[in-house]
């Protein structure tokens, strides 16, 4: 894999299987994540010629020196990828300003300004590939104390679209695309803002390798959307076709 791959979120989790996944077929990788002592040891596990670079991506001063550290490295990027993100365990009756502030600069704020950080370098080379992590909560709003952070990935899911048409036009090389995992086994729930439950504990998660296989398969055959279980599309499908239906238990 002859790709340079920005991946936030790197420390644990999808973004740290992603990492190795692709590390094992020659990818040269940039690692991003607030925990350093974490992030150095994927970045080792990833091979020497892994960058790894402190990066909290609530900041956009740091996703920018994100992409001037990647670019400094590799002299450019092919893929960027917005996975850095955090859960919430709230109901809509219980969400107050800092939750959704917090849902909103986690999710959505940090993809944004890693989009408009990797932008231009893209738009110069007619050329790349952004990979936004959202959520299969971005499409079936259908886990109520996930609320606020199935808004977010909702709004991800928009931008994401947004940008893809707009680019489709000027700079057609470009692909933004979209992946919606469902409940992977990851530390997401331990992580989420309230506590919950672990994710790697609950019936029915995902593989956190099998999730980034989708994601690496995207990265070499890039498309604009794609959920890492493939039941949820036919669930999607079900849930727009008849909502009342659907959230009644007829899923």
């Amino acid at each position: 894999m002859d790709k340079v791959i920005v991946i936030t979120g790197a420390s644990s989790g999808i973004g740290a299987e992603l990492a190795w996944q692709a590390a094992e077929k020659g990818a040269r990788l940039v690692l991003a994540a607030r925990r350093k002592a974490e992030l150095e040891a994927v970045a080792a596990r990833c091979g020497p010629d892994a960058l790894a670079v402190v990066t909290d991506a609530t900041r956009r001063a740091d996703m920018e020196r994100l992409r001037d550290a990647a670019l400094a490295r590799f002299g450019r990027i092919d893929v960027w990828v917005n996975n850095a993100g955090r859960g919430i365990t709230r109901s809509v009756a219980e969400l107050t300003d800092a939750d959704l502030e917090a849902m909103w600069r986690d999710n959505v704020n940090s993809a944004l300004y890693g989009m408009q950080a990797v932008l231009p370098h893209f738009q110069a080379r007619d050329a790349g590939q952004v990979v936004n992590v959202s959520s299969t909560l971005g499409r079936l709003p259908i886990v109520p104390h996930r609320s606020a952070y199935s808004a977010a990935k909702h709004a991800l899911n928009a931008l994401s679209a947004c940008l893809r048409q707009e680019l489709r036009e000027t700079h057609p090389g470009i692909t933004v695309t979209v992946v919606m995992p469902g409940v992977v086994a990851t530390p997401f729930g331990d992580n989420a803002l309230g506590g919950g439950p672990d994710s790697r504990a609950l019936p029915g998660a995902q593989r956190v390798e099998d999730a980034a296989e989708i994601i690496l398969d995207v990265i070499e055959h890039p498309r604009p959307e794609v959920y890492t279980q493939e039941s949820t599309q036919a669930q999607v499908e079900r849930y727009y076709r008849d909502v009342d239906a659907f959230e009644r238990g007829g899923t």
